[in-house]
């Protein structure tokens, strides 16, 4: 079968894909088994983050015991289900969520620690705070599967919208990691500015939060030759509160596509360190 001819049946593949993820992380509480062990910080107020996007947010990072310390679980950091209980974060973060391939190492980990640590200095994170996970990246999803509308947008709203009630809480950010399979087609590609800076608005606008920070990452790879014209569309950004971190030049896996393990925990650091940075310019103003 010829390339082009591949490419319908392809693209049906990878809506299917996402359609799959986005019922179950809609279905009711009661019909997914089994069920994690529930946090006693559950009914605790949080500072909710949703990690959002494609494959690396997701995680493919190798996942061999023992995991450095950055990604090993704490009381304090929890992550929502699938079934939309709260439990300890432990990675893999997304193993309910992107169903359709085997999850890894993903920043969220790296990312919550470093924010809690920092919370109460020399305490390893000891203080009061609680961080709330929302993870609902999904590989292989091009940001028009992310539009106002579509299951993977209706999906990741109504699990943050969830994560607000199950205990109260503040949504601190997004981390948006996505934007390899839009490298592929060029008109993928000379869209995705327009697309994005649509996506931060409906976002904004759907969880009540018009001033609600997005932290995206730019793109370390990408699956097409137009990786160029996507990484430039994301510098470009023409939208408030909008923040990249830039993934270029981080190590890859041996698919030249997704974040080793070490990268994920650097990746980590970085978004921590973005978000600590803007608040703190925030709290100055």
């Amino acid at each position: 079968m010829k390339p082009a001819a591949r490419r319908p049946l392809l693209l049906a593949a990878l809506a299917a894909a996402a359609l799959l993820s986005a019922l179950l992380l809609l279905a009711p509480p009661g019909r997914l088994l089994p069920f994690p062990r529930s946090s006693p910080y559950a009914r605790a107020p949080k500072l909710l983050f949703l990690l959002a996007g494609q494959s690396n947010m997701a995680g493919r990072g190798a996942a061999a015991p023992p995991l450095p310390p950055p990604f090993r679980p704490h009381p304090r950091v929890l992550r929502l289900a699938a079934s939309r209980r709260w439990v300890t974060a432990a990675p893999p973060l997304h193993a309910d969520i992107d169903t359709h391939k085997a999850c890894g190492l993903g920043p969220g980990m790296p990312f919550a620690r470093r924010v809690l640590a920092a919370s109460a200095p020399g305490s390893d994170g000891a203080g009061s705070l609680v961080l709330g996970l929302v993870p609902c990246a999904v590989g292989g999803t091009r940001i028009w599967m992310w539009a106002r509308g579509q299951p993977l947008y209706e999906a990741a709203v109504a699990r943050t919208r969830a994560a607000v009630a199950a205990g109260g809480g503040t949504l601190g950010a997004v981390l948006w990691y996505q934007g390899e399979s839009d490298t592929v087609e060029l008109d993928d590609a000379t869209a995705y500015g327009g697309r994005m800076e649509r996506l931060v608005a409906d976002l904004r606008d759907d969880l009540g939060v018009p001033d609600l920070l997005v932290i995206q990452v730019g793109l370390a790879s990408g699956e097409g030759n137009y990786t160029d014209i996507v990484r430039e569309a994301q510098k470009n950004i023409n939208l408030p509160n909008v923040i990249l971190v830039d993934a270029m030049g981080l190590p890859l896996r041996d698919d030249q596509l997704h974040l080793s393990t070490e990268a994920q925990l650097q990746l980590g650091d970085m978004l921590a360190q973005a978000y600590l940075k803007f608040n703190s310019t925030e709290s100055r103003l």
